[in-house]
């Protein structure tokens, strides 16, 4: 009599095998092929910047001592338009090769570690989510790029935390010109209006509390845009929740 788990087993086996013949496991930072799977080595893993500490309303890591409730400078002055955020890492040279991958090269294979990542930022807020709603792509950029890395972040999230998905929760029904290279003021104009919530999705989102999910964020201006559209859908409470964080000196303005 056969064994069927045996068989199962064998089978799952050899296929992981050819999978790592054909497709090798790098690492998620340094693109180095070897080890036991996609990951990250404890050296590398000692550079990345984790921001467990910051601004509760825009992430910025803060230098000065830091509380729960800390906020900087710039969200003192002017504050969001979402309640918190929360973001795994610092992008600089050592997370850019994660992001960029994944947003541009569309390497799954490490999207279980960079959920874990942002789950534990996000877990106080995680707590007392309804529904995780990822960024939209244009139609257009979604079918050249033949993917949402927001939606898999945010589905992975679901996955670990048991939080619901509204994966399709907002469209963006204006198609807009890439966001690298544009200055604050360029990059606000440019998504202005460009964001909706799907019309059969607005009872869900009205009254409840909502976690946007993105893969980086620069200067806010995207999670702005879609902040405006879930707040005209009656959304209780927006956080934001982000892979990673960029920090450049001349982003604060008072």
């Amino acid at each position: 009599m056969v064994d069927m788990h045996w068989l199962r087993q064998s089978a799952k086996g050899g296929l992981h095998s050819l999978v790592e013949w054909v497709w090798p496991s790098r690492s998620l930072v340094s693109g180095d092929r070897g080890g036991q799977g996609p990951g990250v080595a404890p050296e590398e893993l000692a550079r990345l910047i984790f921001l467990q500490a910051g601004c509760r309303l825009c992430a910025r890591p803060l230098e000065a001592v830091w509380s729960p409730d800390a906020v900087c400078p710039a969200c003192l002055a002017k504050p969001p338009p979402w309640d918190e955020a929360r973001a795994a890492v610092l992008y600089d040279e050592v997370s850019r090769p994660i992001v960029l991958n994944l947003k541009h090269g569309g390497r799954r294979e490490g999207l279980e570690i960079l959920c874990r990542w942002m789950v534990h930022a996000g877990r106080d807020m995680l707590e007392s989510t309804d529904y995780l709603v990822p960024v939209p792509l244009h139609y257009r950029r979604l079918v050249r790029r033949g993917f949402n890395q927001s939606a898999w972040l945010a589905q992975g999230g679901s996955r670990q935390t048991g939080r619901s998905l509204l994966v399709d929760g907002l469209v963006r029904w204006r198609h807009t010109p890439s966001q690298a290279g544009k200055t604050l003021r360029q990059r606000r104009r440019n998504v202005a209006g460009a964001f909706a919530v799907r019309p059969r999705h607005r009872s869900s989102i009205e009254g409840r509390r909502i976690t946007l999910i993105d893969d980086v964020m620069t200067t806010g201006a995207t999670a702005r845009a879609c902040c405006r559209a879930l707040r005209q859908a009656g959304a209780q409470k927006i956080n934001l929740l982000m892979l990673a964080r960029v920090v450049r000196a001349y982003d604060v303005t008072i």
